[in-house]
């Protein structure tokens, strides 16, 4: 894996702190993604690199450059009903995924605040999906 976040210590803090506490994590902003597990049908919260564009929120499935897409991923993909967490705000969402011509233009915007994206790219074959965010 190419670069972790805390994970649940991540998302604890954050909860705790309203953010206040990991939002801002090695200059990128931090949201809380709440899926629903595929299988298990309970609530999985995942912290993500997330940018603002164009009245959405923008997240990444790299997954740390592994060969398979991240388990938040998945279950979006199954139940697109999301929940999330930015600072002290909380707000359900739609996801879904880029179409090819919008990842084109978000793809640059993702990795010039996360640059390490590209070198995650690089570890897999599989495409990293960029998912949009759009609150219901």
């Amino acid at each position: 894996m190419c670069y972790p976040l805390f994970g649940e210590e991540h998302i604890k803090l954050y909860r705790d702190t309203d953010g206040e506490h990991g939002h801002d994590w090695e200059g990128a902003t931090i949201l809380l993604l709440t899926t629903t597990g595929r299988r298990s049908g309970l609530p999985r919260t995942a912290a993500l690199i997330y940018q603002q564009h164009g009245g959405h929120h923008v997240v990444v499935a790299s997954n740390g450059g592994l060969d398979v897409h991240p388990n938040w991923y998945l279950n979006l993909r199954k139940d697109p009903k999301v929940h999330v967490q930015i600072k002290g705000e909380h707000f359900d969402a739609r996801a879904r995924t880029a179409t090819p011509e919008e990842k084109a233009g978000l793809w640059p915007i993702m990795t010039k605040i996360w640059p390490r994206y590209i070198r995650c790219q690089r570890c897999t074959k599989r495409e990293f999906p960029v998912v949009l965010l759009e609150r219901i």
